[in-house]
């Protein structure tokens, strides 16, 4: 159900500028369709679909469309292990390879290309926290030029789902052999450390990845849409997939009918699910209520509050902390780091408004979703467009969401 925006402090007249601004993004050919949810006090007041699935198709995006949210999944994956260490099976300042014995000497990158790499020990060992917050010292492999440990990941396929018959197994092994692109802590860098922490699920709970999260947190939320894997019935609901170009133009990279989604072996928890906005608004909501929805708790209110406290060291940000490359400069500027969230510190940072406590992720494909406990607002926005980075998306539509609010 859909309430008045002005009942909830939203103003109709510039929510609707949202759909308006994404029309022309439409109409050039730059999207193919968006979705839109923001929800205030518990109430959705905006849900606006526009253009079509697959324009080759002429299908339209609905409230119940199926989206490919890529890195999206992580926050779902971070709070999945989360729920374990509520249950006191592991401390967040425990060594990876207490879980994980292969582990137990990993280097640090110092010269040389792969298999001959030269390396140092840590400063410390790679803690659980250095996972959810991304100061492992893993990559992930797709920045060409950056670093000899990216160009052996890439080599060595690490973490690639197309793979046939690949596995999170597969991928911890191959990653014991490789060394860490810097000393655990002293860093921020974007990686594999999420597919870890779905593994570490796995260890940790006896159960397969996919099984875990359907029992503990799709199940209880009822977020019937989402999983690993597309099912048949879903497959009219189901987004193509598509890459920017150059020329402002998108290319078909991943149809429906015939996506790699509907099997799939590697089960990502950094970047593997595909959900609806109705139910990714489930899981918001859960959060944004302290880890409770209708009566089902999965987290307690402090834990909450833990995982999206900034975790960055001396307080910086990622823009401070990042190694150099895609998450340095000002889209990352006044944005810290939480256990598998960004969490704004300063919007006059950011560039950007907003508030103070506001945590976030986005996905590949043009995905984004926030939470803002201060306004008590929470916002997701599907599209499908790989690259779509080349557009400001998420930061055009904060301003277009927070400009809405009356009150």
């Amino acid at each position: 159900m859909i309430v008045k925006p002005e009942e909830v402090g939203l103003s109709s007249a510039r929510l609707a500028r949202i759909g308006e601004h994404w029309q022309r993004y439409i109409d050039a050919g730059k999207l193919a369709g968006t979705l839109t949810l923001i929800a205030r006090r518990g109430k959705v007041a905006y849900c606006e679909a526009l253009g079509h699935l697959e324009t080759e198709r002429r299908r339209p995006v609905t409230p119940d469309s199926v989206w490919r949210i890529y890195s999206m999944t992580k926050p779902i994956t971070s709070v999945g292990l989360m729920m374990l260490y509520e249950q006191g099976r592991f401390q967040l300042n425990d060594p990876v390879s207490r879980f994980i014995p292969s582990w137990s000497n990993l280097g640090v990158f110092v010269s040389g290309n792969h298999p001959a790499f030269v390396t140092s020990a840590p400063a410390r060992p790679m803690t659980i926290r250095d996972l959810l917050t991304h100061t492992s010292g893993l990559t992930y492999g797709y920045l060409e030029e950056r670093s000899n440990v990216d160009a052996a990941y890439r080599k060595l396929g690490v973490g690639d789902h197309t793979k046939r018959g690949y596995t999170l197994v597969d991928m911890i092994a191959t990653l014991a052999e490789l060394p860490l692109e810097f000393s655990p802590g002293t860093r921020w860098n974007y990686s594999i450390a999420t597919d870890v922490v779905g593994y570490l699920i796995e260890v940790i709970s006896g159960q397969r990845l996919d099984a875990y999260l359907a029992e503990h947190v799709f199940g209880p939320l009822g977020m019937r849409d989402t999983g690993f894997t597309i099912r048949d019935a879903q497959v009219p609901r189901f987004a193509a997939n598509y890459a920017w170009q150059a020329d402002g133009g998108v290319k078909l990279v991943d149809a429906p009918a015939r996506s790699g989604y509907a099997q799939a072996s590697f089960l990502s928890g950094g970047g593997g699910l595909v959900s609806t906005a109705l139910d990714y608004h489930r899981f918001t909501s859960m959060l944004l209520n302290g880890g409770e929805l209708d009566g089902m708790r999965l987290l307690g209110r402090k834990t909450v509050e833990l995982m999206t406290a900034n975790h960055l060291p001396d307080g910086q940000d990622v823009a401070q902390l990042a190694l150099p490359g895609v998450f340095t400069g000002i889209p990352y500027a006044g944005l810290g780091f939480g256990l598998g969230f960004s969490v704004v510190q300063s919007p006059a940072r950011s560039h950007v408004p907003g508030s103070p406590g506001a945590y976030a992720w986005a996905g590949a494909a043009g995905t984004v979703f926030w939470i803002d406990p201060v306004e008590e607002l929470t916002c997701i926005f599907m599209t499908q467009l790989m690259l779509a980075s080349s557009y400001p998306l998420g930061r055009e539509l904060r301003v277009l969401t927070y400009s809405s609010l009356i009150d």
